[in-house]
């Protein structure tokens, strides 16, 4: 079972839509004194959000990042754009179970929260969870093993 090596910095990033939820998040970030480093978006000007969510996604990628965090209106750009990256497995979580499964079942490295849909506090307790569970392996390493092109 793997978790997250929370000695690497922790990859965050969104567009205008998330920016709002990405303070918070970087407030939660601080509270529990992690590392992160933020890749923009930096106020709620309108922005396109493959331009945070591209460097966000090759920060993971490379190795340097314990994993990403990701927020747009919907979560769909940023997770569409996060997963053209090999190696990135990008999810969609608007809800605690949805986070905790994809670390469980997926093994997904960088978490996608659609900042229109949550309600305030929900994206902490979800990236509490995404950060904490670990994955399970087992008959799902076989499923995430196929998953690259």
């Amino acid at each position: 079972m793997s978790t997250f090596n929370l000695h690497l910095p922790i990859a965050i990033g969104c567009d205008h839509a998330g920016f709002d939820c990405k303070e918070d998040l970087i407030s939660f970030l601080e509270g529990k004194s992690l590392v992160y480093k933020d890749f923009g978006c930096f106020d709620k000007h309108s922005v396109d959000y493959p331009d945070f969510a591209h460097p966000v996604a090759s920060a993971v990628e490379s190795g340097d990042y314990a994993f990403g965090i990701l927020l747009c209106g919907s979560a769909n750009g940023v997770a569409i754009t996060a997963n053209k990256h090999q190696n990135i497995r990008a999810a969609i979580c608007w809800g605690e179970e949805l986070a905790q499964l994809a670390r469980q079942h997926n093994d997904a490295n960088i978490i996608c929260i659609p900042a229109r849909f949550v309600r305030d506090g929900d994206a902490e307790k979800m990236l509490h969870l995404f950060m904490t569970t670990p994955f399970e392996g087992g008959r799902h390493q076989n499923r995430v093993d196929k998953i690259s092109c």
